[in-house]
């Protein structure tokens, strides 16, 4: 009976010695998620970059550190990782091309097929359109073609991010009593083959009156609300959509008055 009692007893001593061992290791742990956390995050494109250009070089010795600084100037920008290093971005992808299917077509997709006849048989070809943006001003847009289908799209990524500008944006419809920059200041216009499309200023709470697709480039723009009337071959979807965003070059076509810009409470870029 002594025996047993013995060891009852120390049973709870064990249990302290196990509960001193395991206390160190969750330290242990606690910072090395810690030092996870802090630790920034670069994008897969910059990771092992190497710019060749004289912008790219500045832009990770950190010289520039606003895209502005670029786009004021009129420097082309020629290396994706540029765009990745100043500007948080959205990346999406436009339904310009359909599946194959029976009387006249099946259902949209992201990639325009196309068929060359040669004697050695058909070569198919892929297309594709992808716009970025960051929703405050900045949006760009790019067209990638390839033998297959992720080659494409990341053409149309790289080449979009080349192709970024910065919009102006304001709340210029008569309709509107806010001073927030959530429309266009004024309308404009925009053409690309025979397709045609015109903006106009909305007030707030009327949303993206506008095709589907186009919707899609605004929204990356910052926009919110916008009127919009079309012309001509709008069928056409890449020709259609290239209409939208040549009108919203068009906005900073000219420099406007400091009266105007007052009255449809203007702000360009990310201000």
């Amino acid at each position: 009976m002594t025996e047993t009692k013995i060891q009852t007893e120390k049973l709870p001593e064990i249990e302290e010695e196990t509960k001193l061992e395991i206390e160190p290791i969750t330290e242990v742990e606690e910072i090395v998620e810690v030092e996870k956390e802090t630790k920034p995050q670069l994008p897969l494109s910059i990771e092992g970059w190497k710019p060749k250009t004289s912008i790219g070089k500045k832009v990770l010795t950190k010289e520039i550190t606003d895209i502005d600084e670029i786009l004021d100037q009129g420097s082309p920008i020629l290396e994706e990782q540029i765009v990745d290093m100043l500007l948080p971005i959205q990346t999406e992808l436009l339904m310009v091309g359909q599946s194959k299917g029976k009387f006249g077509g099946g259902a949209r997709r992201i990639f325009r097929q196309t068929q060359k006849k040669t004697p050695e048989g058909n070569k198919p070809s892929f297309a594709c359109l992808a716009v970025i943006g960051n929703g405050n001003g900045y949006v760009g847009i790019g067209y990638g073609k390839s033998k297959d289908t992720v080659p494409a799209r990341e053409k149309a990524i790289r080449n979009a991010k080349l192709n970024i500008f910065k919009i102006r944006r304001g709340a210029g419809s008569w309709e509107d009593a806010t001073t927030e920059a959530h429309s266009i200041p004024w309308s404009v216009e925009g053409k690309c083959g025979s397709a045609r499309l015109m903006l106009k200023p909305a007030p707030k709470g009327k949303g993206l009156v506008i095709e589907q697709e186009c919707a899609k480039i605004l929204k990356l723009a910052g926009i919110q609300n916008i009127y919009s009337k079309s012309y001509g071959g709008t069928k056409s979807k890449i020709n259609f959509i290239m209409a939208c965003v040549d009108a919203l070059k068009q906005l900073n076509a000219f420099k406007p008055r400091e009266s105007n810009i007052k009255n449809v409470h203007m702000i360009e870029g990310k201000k």
